[in-house]
């Protein structure tokens, strides 16, 4: 869910072409790049279809590292699918690259743990999820969700299974993943018929699909139920068996959780009340418990929090508030039970939407909606404070950033 009402519900397409109408940017890859990119040095391989292929790290793991970029095809001033970047790990300036493959609103993106395939999902009424192989950016196909606006995916830690969210519909669907990284049909879909919807819902909405600490257990947030569902993944048939449910408070509008690397808490961002919640984890069962609400350190109403990320170490946690522009820091302390603010940071944007951590951990980048820009941040591996690495890199309708 984004913003704007429509006939008693959230309008997530109606949002998003309001928002950017006036923000008509060039497709992604082609505006003018921060003075001090690394355009020049970028490695370009020439592909079968005469682009430049995904920068290549070097063996010692220097040099310029791609950064995929997801967006709305269908808002005004949009991108024309996947978009791709270089980022430098060191200096965290951004250089434009091009396109990685034309995907209709691809407004999420994961990779493969085997960092070979990309997926992201087509946010439409009839909502689907593409397999892009990324050493020469071959489309490996797509599949349908069985749902209506797919807004969030995720791969099962194993590699098999593909996990969306179909945010308009309140269902959550598995995918297999062949040996070659593409999708075959469908092996479930579930639809949350209950409890009924929070205040201000008119139904179940879907917002995140994710696999939890013991990958036997798959989590889905649901915005408009105010819960998050625990399901049993059958490991061969890739079937779902609820399991659990965790409630928050009732209006909270649970969108994103992240679990700390111990495994036994999770952070939960609830974007309609502005807090968060720290969730302890019981791995025998895969049940949550939800904590009391916290706050978002942006002040009073709401600044619709999107999501969460935790550092490697499990020290500090990271949260994107897409109202107040801005990313809140906290200290993870007592093993990951208790998360204590120490301050909100600009992103130097408008309504940053994702946010995710290099494979190092030492950049952070925030994806920013509305100013159509992805923001840059040195991460301190002492203090977790962030520094922006220069100014934000244009890129149309930015709602994903993922750096690999």
């Amino acid at each position: 869910m984004d913003s704007g009402r429509a006939g008693g519900g959230w309008s997530r397409r109606r949002f998003v072409a309001t928002a950017a109408a006036a923000l008509p940017l060039a497709a992604c890859g082609t505006g003018s790049p921060p003075s001090d990119a690394p355009s020049a040095s970028t490695p370009r391989v020439s592909s079968p279809r005469g682009r430049t292929s995904a920068p290549r790290p070097s063996a010692e793991g220097t040099g310029p590292r791609p950064l995929c970029l997801g967006t709305y095809t269908s808002a005004e001033g949009g991108g024309r699918g996947i978009g791709l970047a270089a980022y430098d790990p060191d200096t965290g300036r951004v250089g434009p690259v091009g396109l990685l493959a034309e995907v209709a609103d691809p407004s999420y993106l994961a990779v493969h743990p085997d960092g070979r395939t990309l997926y992201a999902v087509s946010e439409r009424e009839e909502g689907a999820v593409t397999a892009v192989r990324l050493a020469d950016r071959r489309v490996l196909g797509s599949r349908g969700t069985g749902g209506a606006g797919p807004c969030q995916v995720s791969v099962h830690p194993g590699g098999r299974w593909l996990l969306s969210a179909n945010y308009a519909s309140g269902s959550v669907a598995v995918h297999p993943i062949d040996a070659s990284g593409a999708l075959g049909e469908r092996t479930d879909v579930v639809t949350h018929s209950g409890p009924p919807p929070g205040p201000g819902q008119d139904g179940p909405h879907a917002h995140q699909f994710v696999a939890g600490p013991d990958p036997s257990t798959v989590l889905a947030v649901d915005l408009g139920t105010d819960t998050v569902y625990s399901y049993r993944l059958d490991p061969g048939r890739g079937t779902l068996e609820e399991s659990g449910r965790a409630r928050t408070r009732p209006g909270a509008g649970p969108r994103h959780l992240t679990f700390h690397p111990g495994g036994a808490y999770a952070y939960l961002a609830n974007e309609a009340d502005n807090t968060v919640a720290v969730c302890a984890y019981d791995r025998k069962d895969g049940r949550l418990t939800v904590g009391d609400p916290q706050p978002t350190g942006t002040g009073p109403g709401t600044s619709y929090p999107a999501q969460f990320v935790v550092t490697a170490d499990g020290a500090f946690a990271y949260l994107a508030n897409r109202g107040h522009n801005s990313v809140t820091r906290y200290a993870v302390e007592e093993a990951g039970a208790r998360l204590r603010l120490l301050d909100t940071v600009p992103v130097g944007g408008d309504f940053p939407r994702h946010l995710a951590l290099s494979p190092d951990g030492r950049l952070l980048f925030t994806a920013n909606q509305r100013s159509s820009t992805v923001s840059v941040f040195h991460v301190d591996a002492a203090s977790g404070g962030l520094r922006l690495a220069g100014r934000p890199f244009a890129s149309p309708v930015a709602v994903c950033a993922l750096p690999l």
